[in-house]
């Protein structure tokens, strides 16, 4: 499987049995899985989620919005506990047009996607086990 990383971008071939076991980049050396979600803009974000076989859940959230500065450790803390999905973060101020391309009208919003397609939305805060909860019905 191919797995991007979220820190130089670089593609890596993984076994999907070694997904636990905190696999390395090839290229910069940094964990590629480490539980943490990924802040990009519209340059990372094509590159990053074109090329990744993991599932994305993207969560599009601005600074302004209350709701999703109450959801993001709820966000935060599901990542840590689903590192076979990768989570990122856009902020739609800055990353406009990936928040167009998405179509987002309200935030939070969370994509769901599948080798670079969207399989599922949900709009509005959730917590962590909503979060988890709403992304198992989709693996």
């Amino acid at each position: 499987m191919i797995v991007t990383c979220p820190h130089c971008l670089a593609k890596n071939r993984l076994e999907s049995s070694r997904l636990s076991e905190q696999p390395q980049c090839g290229r910069c050396h940094e964990i590629l899985l480490n539980g943490k979600p990924v802040e990009l803009n519209d340059q990372s974000f094509q590159q990053f989620s074109g090329s990744t076989e993991l599932p994305v859940l993207i969560d599009f959230w601005a600074a302004w919005c209350g709701p999703c500065k109450m959801m993001a450790p709820h966000f935060e803390h599901a990542a840590a506990q689903m590192l076979d999905v990768q989570f990122v973060k856009v902020n739609t101020e800055q990353a406009t047009t990936t928040a167009q391309q998405f179509a987002i009208r309200s935030i939070p919003t969370l994509v769901l996607l599948k080798q670079g397609k969207e399989i599922a939305r949900q709009a509005g805060a959730m917590t962590s086990a909503q979060i988890q909860q709403w992304l198992q019905t989709y693996q």
